[in-house]
């Protein structure tokens, strides 16, 4: 593929973005659920290639007229290939910037402050691995004859969200499981949905019945229609970044974009040290390699620790700006949601349709029990408004 096509493709992405977020200004119900714009041009670029429209356009049989031009959708296959390859390339870019520019607190000072909510967020995330696994081992495999990788959707798809589903397409195909990968951004999807819907719902029943310590009467859950439409108003309106180096030297987006490589790179050396000692350690005798599997995103993550923490004590000038690195996350996210979606097979999930629905009720089910059941016993102080941030977090 050229570098046109390339370049292309990026350029469409950014229209489908913007489209995103005009239908979500003029669609009211879709600022009700808080929807976020990635997720409407992701459906739209969906509905718009070969997969929906393409496939409408088929079965209709219009070879011979005009609308033949759509058989195909509308975007070239070389631009879905380009959308295809992202996902797994943003998600490093991702996890990379979690941690740059942040201040890193004390193991002691992190448990002191949220060692309860820490262990209920991995009690919700082991669950789903729990669950997962059970109704896997029992149900999906023996009766659906799925792979029993499976087991791992629902915790990758609701815990992990759109980015760690992304990430693990290349492991899923390496495992000989190359469907669990859409099925797990169709995962991710379906709870970014359902922790809206169903955190309203829950939004409104803890206020009605007194569990919210904060909030007090239904009133003020209501936000204003600006707020709503996703536009933050004039006055109101903050510094995107602090500049912390000068522009004629090297203009401070480039500099942190240049952090986050680094961060990347450190994440690949780690990787590539790991693979060496496991094939000198037990790979070459027995031939098993485990972590020729593994992601670079998670050791992304603890490249970019790494270098905050060298920064933290030598870099003098503070040429880090948390707000930049959370401009470069935000855009990278965007990017990968609407290039998933809009490269998602439906033929992956509509070939193991009862399995997906079967996970979503599970992952589901769990998340919402373990929030009513166990966050008040484990959260000590303000558990529903507490236990609301874990829930959306394991929820996508």
């Amino acid at each position: 593929m050229s570098p046109s096509m390339v370049g292309m493709s990026f350029l469409v992405l950014g229209i489908i973005l913007l489209l995103g977020k005009w239908i979500r200004v003029i669609t009211p119900n879709l600022q009700k659920l808080f929807i976020p714009s990635s997720l409407i041009g992701g459906f739209l670029a969906l509905i718009l290639g070969p997969q929906a429209l393409g496939n409408l356009v088929e079965g209709l049989e219009y070879e011979n007229t005009a609308f033949s031009i759509l058989a195909g959708g509308i975007f070239p296959e070389d631009m879905l290939a380009i959308w295809a390859s992202l996902p797994g390339l943003f998600i490093n870019i991702i996890f990379a910037t979690l941690f740059l520019g942040k201040k890193l607190p004390g193991i002691r000072e992190i448990w002191n402050i949220a060692g309860p909510q820490v262990s209920f967020g991995q009690t919700v995330a082991w669950g789903q691995y729990v669950f997962g696994i059970l109704v896997t081992v029992l149900i999906l495999t023996p009766y659906f004859g799925i792979n029993p990788i499976a087991g791992a959707l629902i915790e990758i798809g609701f815990e992990g969200g759109h980015g760690t589903a992304a990430g693990m397409a290349s492991t899923f195909a390496e495992a000989g499981f190359p469907e669990g990968a859409d099925l797990s951004i169709g995962l991710a999807t379906v709870g970014l949905l359902f922790s809206v819907i169903l955190g309203i719902l829950l939004l409104n029943y803890g206020v009605r019945t007194g569990k919210s310590s904060i909030l007090k009467v239904p009133d003020e859950i209501s936000l204003k229609k600006s707020e709503q439409a996703g536009v933050v108003d004039f006055d109101a309106r903050e510094c995107a970044g602090k500049i912390t180096t000068r522009p004629e030297s090297i203009e401070p987006l480039s500099m942190h974009f240049a952090y986050v490589g680094v961060a990347i790179g450190i994440g690949y050396i780690i990787l590539q040290i790991l693979q060496l000692i496991e094939e000198l350690a037990w790979g070459r005798t027995t031939g098993i390699h485990l972590l020729e599997h593994m992601p670079l995103f998670p050791l992304a993550m603890i490249g970019g620790i790494i270098l905050e923490m060298f920064l933290d004590r030598f870099d003098t000038y503070k040429t880090l700006d948390r707000n930049l690195m959370m401009r470069i996350q935000g855009l990278s996210l965007d990017i990968l949601i609407v290039s998933a979606i809009a490269t998602l097979s439906l033929e992956a999930i509509g070939g193991n349709l009862a399995p997906f629905l079967i996970l979503s009720i599970v992952g589901i089910f769990w998340n919402v029990a373990a929030f009513l059941l166990l966050a008040p016993r484990m959260i000590p102080s303000y558990w529903f408004e507490r236990g609301m941030g874990d829930f959306g977090q394991s929820m996508g």
